[in-house]
C-alpha cells in the first residue's frame, strides 16, 4: 500500500513522501490566494471555495484567513459560516453539516502522531475523520481532536478540547469536553441571561 493509499485508510504513513507534498503544494497556493482577497470580491471568494474544498454547499461564508493543511479534503454542507482564524488540519476528512457556525480561532484536527517516539522520530503519522453534524454551534478558540463525531444541534462552549464524540442537542464544555445538559424548552424561550427571546418579526414563523 503506497503512502497516498495509507494516507486515506487510516494507516501510519509518510507525509513527507514527494507525491504528497506535491498535490498539497497546489492546496496550499489556493488557500494563500484565498486569503489575499478583499471583503469586496466575494464572488472571487466563492469560486476560490469550490476549488479548495471537496464539497461546498449554497450559502456558505467563510472569513479569511482560512488554514488548511489541504482544504481539498473538508466537505462543508449548505449555509455553514466560519469566522475568523479556521486551522483545518484536513489531512483525512473533516464533514461539516448544514448550518453550522464556527467563532473564531477554533481548531480542527483530523491528523495525529503515534505516542512511540521511535515512530514520532522517522515522522509518521496517521488520520482519523472528524464529523461535525448539522446546525452545530462551536464556540471561539474550541479545538476538536482526530475521529471526533458532534452530534447536529449540539453547542460546544468556547475553549473546549473535544477529545470524544459529543451527542445531539447537548451544550458541552470543558477541556476535556463533557456533556453540561441537554438543550431543553427553556433554551427556545429565554436566552443564557434569562431574557424573554424576541425574534426579529421577519424570523417568525
Amino acid at each position: 500500500m503506497h503512502n497516498e493509499e495509507r494516507r486515506t485508510a487510516g494507516r501510519l504513513y509518510d507525509p513527507g513522501d514527494p507525491e504528497i507534498l506535491a498535490k498539497q503544494a497546489k492546496a496550499l497556493d489556493d488557500i494563500y490566494e484565498y486569503n489575499q482577497t478583499r471583503p469586496v470580491q466575494e464572488e472571487l471568494r466563492q469560486s476560490l471555495l469550490r476549488k479548495i474544498f471537496a464539497e461546498v454547499g449554497d450559502g456558505c461564508h467563510v472569513e479569511p484567513p482560512l488554514r488548511a493543511n489541504w482544504g481539498a479534503n473538508t466537505h462543508l454542507g449548505d449555509s455553514v459560516y466560519v469566522n475568523f482564524n479556521l486551522t483545518l488540519v484536513d489531512d483525512t476528512d473533516i464533514y461539516i453539516g448544514s448550518h453550522t457556525m464556527i467563532a473564531p480561532n477554533v481548531v480542527i484536527d483530523a491528523a495525529t502522531h503515534p505516542i512511540s517516539p521511535e515512530l514520532r522520530k522517522r515522522g509518521l503519522q496517521y488520520n482519523l475523520p472528524v464529523r461535525i453534524g448539522e446546525n452545530v454551534w462551536i464556540g471561539a478558540g474550541a479545538i476538536i481532536l482526530p475521529g471526533v463525531a458532534i452530534g447536529d444541534n449540539a453547542v460546544i462552549g468556547a475553549g473546549s478540547v473535544v477529545t470524544h464524540d459529543i451527542p445531539a442537542n447537548v451544550v458541552a464544555v470543558g477541556s476535556p469536553c463533557r456533556v453540561l445538559r441537554e438543550i431543553g424548552e427553556e433554551d427556545r424561550q429565554y436566552d443564557r441571561h434569562g431574557m424573554k427571546i424576541d425574534v426579529p418579526e421577519e424570523q417568525e414563523e
